[in-house]
């Protein structure tokens, strides 16, 4: 792995991947995976352990932010490793738009940042028709941006999660039909609080309707930040029936951003690269390559 933020110019495949969809005689029969890494582009750092974590952990996927810092790195190390599924991680919170201050003055301050907080945002959001129209640009800005880059769209999620917004939702499946959308996260951890199963349940009806796929169940939202081996093996104790979306945010360092002060990102990276997470997924767990493998619509 080079520490460097150029791509490196081999064009391996990930070592010795755990199972595939490719594997005989298991489709069907074991939970099948998948494994993200979210905040792609965000810094040299976090490209670095993705790259990493693919070519020589259980990460299979990533989900790019197309306006942030360092996309031009993920976008090169992203078709530098082909077998990589990369989809667009909408940021609509506490990140940088694409758009300029003067094209969305609703929506962030003047050096072109949205705020994080989403209540109040959310409220503006449903009630405003300036503020949704702003909304809807931006969106598309973004889905536009992460065409540019030439890269396959395999998913796309929201940053925080906020596509959980009814009004963030209806824009990105009706912008997102025409840049090929065909996946969105679901952001259903087990053991949630019940005030949010009616907006689950809303998602799910939405996105069955409108053919788009999704998984079943999500990890990574109860320890953000701290998915660490232990977490990590815990969670793979036991993966309910169906597609499970393993997602964390990987680094070579610490310290990114403030809101990520607390973020173990080097221990979650060591996660992904872990003989003992390697294992896991092995023994019980078929490996898909993203949303876009048959297995994970099998």
């Amino acid at each position: 792995m080079k520490s460097r933020t150029e791509p490196s110019n081999r064009r391996e495949q990930p070592l010795t991947p755990p199972l595939s969809s490719e594997g005989k005689g298991i489709k069907g029969e074991r939970p099948r995976l998948i494994v993200t890494a979210d905040d792609f582009g965000l810094h040299a750092a976090v490209n670095e352990a993705v790259e990493h974590g693919y070519r020589d952990g259980v990460l299979r996927a990533a989900s790019l932010m197309v306006g942030a810092p360092a996309v031009a790195d993920a976008v090169a190390r992203a078709k530098q490793n082909p077998g990589l599924a990369v989809g667009l991680h909408l940021v609509l919170a506490d990140g940088r738009a694409m758009l300029p201050p003067s094209r969305i003055p609703d929506l962030v301050d003047a050096q072109g940042m949205f705020n994080s907080d989403m209540v109040r945002n959310g409220i503006r959001f449903f009630f405003l028709p300036r503020v949704r129209r702003q909304l809807a640009d931006e969106i598309r800005a973004q889905f536009e941006a992460f065409a540019a880059t030439g890269l396959p769209l395999d998913h796309v999620n929201a940053h925080k999660h906020f596509h959980l917004h009814p009004t963030i939702l209806s824009l990105m499946l009706r912008i997102g039909r025409q840049y090929g959308l065909r996946a969105i996260r679901l952001p259903s951890e087990p053991g949630m609080g019940p005030w949010l199963r009616p907006w689950l349940a809303l998602m799910r009806w939405r996105m069955k309707r409108a053919g788009i796929a999704f998984n079943d169940h999500v990890f990574g939202l109860r320890h953000s930040g701290g998915m660490d081996e232990t977490v990590m093996l815990a969670i793979l104790q036991q993966l309910p029936d169906g597609l499970s979306e393993v997602y964390l945010h990987p680094a070579s360092h610490g310290h990114l951003t403030a809101s990520m002060a607390d973020y173990r990102h080097a221990d979650e990276l060591a996660a992904l690269l872990s003989p003992r997470v390697r294992d896991a997924i092995t023994q019980r767990y078929l490996l898909c390559s993203g949303f876009s493998d048959p297995a994970a619509a099998a």
